[in-house]
């Protein structure tokens, strides 16, 4: 059944906040092969005009998955996890996201869109700090595959 598209606008509760930590930082750094000094020593990017490391630009993916929970385990949408793949993600700053940071994510359904009898759920998260200042929001795009049969 395909996914309902008066759910486009619909915005989920904040999420509790996420205290960014160097060594998230430096973990998710290594993990993907990123060496660039701002994301692993405080000096390099106080050097560079951070308040301390910052996260490589995929950095907030970790937080705004967790906050798309909301949408994915909506009742109402009735939304089949165990057919779902990530199809896209794009991310627009308005600042890095530094270590110290206590970020929230607000999720809110972008678009709900049918194609090749297979449904395409955008998911928007807006990435807040203590302060309520914006940081970075990410576009997550859900491919949910037709059963098979339909």
């Amino acid at each position: 059944m395909p996914l309902d598209p008066s759910f486009v606008g619909r915005t989920y509760p904040p999420t509790a906040p996420y205290e960014v930590g160097r060594e998230k930082i430096r973990e998710f750094a290594e993990a993907i092969g990123e060496t660039d000094p701002a994301y692993l020593d405080p000096e390099a990017a106080r050097a560079l005009g951070h308040p301390d490391v910052i996260a490589p630009p995929t950095f907030p993916f970790a937080i705004t998955y967790r906050a798309a929970a909301q949408v994915v385990e909506d009742p109402e949408l009735k939304l089949d996890f165990s057919r779902v793949v990530h199809g896209d993600q794009k991310f627009t700053y308005t600042r890095p996201v530094a270590a110290g940071d206590l970020l929230s994510v607000t999720v809110s359904i972008e678009s709900v869109k049918s194609m090749a009898g297979n449904d395409l759920i955008t998911v928007r998260g807006e990435v807040y700090d203590a302060d309520g200042a914006h940081v970075v929001t990410s576009m997550m795009m859900l491919v949910v595959r037709a059963a098979e049969g339909e």
